[in-house]
């Protein structure tokens, strides 16, 4: 693809940003802060929406919660593969705790679940908290 939609993370401005442009960290026209930051995106369910009907980057989402043992153990391993995917992927989070109408739109049965989207569609899932090596192995498999 030539050119991506991006939605900023701060002031939720749609900017299109050539391919190219992807690996030279472009910031948001509106704004100026980063369209790619190396952490995951905090999102809430009306984020998230607009990130499934805006973007063109892929996007992983994490369904969380703050109590889930697992969630926590690898929240530290989903956010250093933020970083290393930055221009790839987008990554972000969801707290399905204060988000529970978004989870149940995405029937999250469990936590952690991974969703990869596509063009605003589901195209691969993975339940239960991975290890580095697993989650660049599942990130790296997904059908792009």
């Amino acid at each position: 693809m030539n050119e991506h939609f991006l939605i900023c993370p701060a002031c939720q401005a749609k900017n299109r940003i050539p391919g190219e442009r992807l690996q030279q960290s472009p910031k948001c026209g509106k704004c100026k802060t980063s369209l790619l930051p190396t952490t995951p995106l905090e999102l809430d369910s009306g984020q998230l929406d607009r990130l499934l009907a805006n973007e063109t980057l892929p996007l992983v989402v994490d369904f969380w919660a703050p109590w889930c043992g697992p969630c926590q153990s690898m929240a530290p391993v989903f956010s250093a593969a933020a970083g290393e995917v930055a221009g790839q992927l987008r990554l972000a989070k969801l707290d399905t705790e204060a988000h529970q109408a978004a989870a149940s739109r995405f029937g999250i049965r469990s936590i952690p679940t991974l969703i990869a989207f596509k063009q605003g569609r589901e195209i691969a899932r993975q339940s239960g908290a991975l290890s580095a090596g697993q989650l660049k192995q599942w990130l790296q498999s997904l059908p792009l």
